[in-house]
């Protein structure tokens, strides 16, 4: 159990802001084409959090164009360079799988003050 609990240690980072369902977030990704490596940025509303510890991840949703594109984070991940919080947003539901069908101003989440 010890050998378990040192090798999610070596592994978990401990810098990470705080994110919560609703938030808005700017993720930091390194993106690896050919021998380059650049960091590529993706910016949206954080729709549900799963698991935890070292398997924790987001799934962030964002808008472009009128077409909705949600990608899923491993939160641990060495490709994820940073997480930023842009806005804390009010939120009742652990998932708001609902803003899929929604457009406009009603898929917004309000400000948390």
């Amino acid at each position: 159990m010890d050998l378990m609990k040192a090798l999610k240690d070596q592994y978990v980072k401990p810098e990470l802001p705080e994110m919560n369902v609703g938030d808005t977030v700017r993720v930091h990704v390194k993106i690896k084409e050919g021998s380059r490596e650049r960091v590529q940025a993706f910016e949206g509303t954080i729709i549900a959090k799963k698991h935890g510890g070292l398997e924790e991840t987001i799934t962030v949703r964002r808008v472009t164009y009128g077409v909705g594109c949600e990608k899923v984070f491993p939160v641990h991940s060495p490709n994820i360079e940073k997480v930023e919080t842009v806005r804390h947003g009010k939120v009742r539901r652990a998932k708001l799988y609902y803003l899929r069908n929604r457009l406009g101003k009603s898929a917004k989440v309000r400000e948390k003050v």
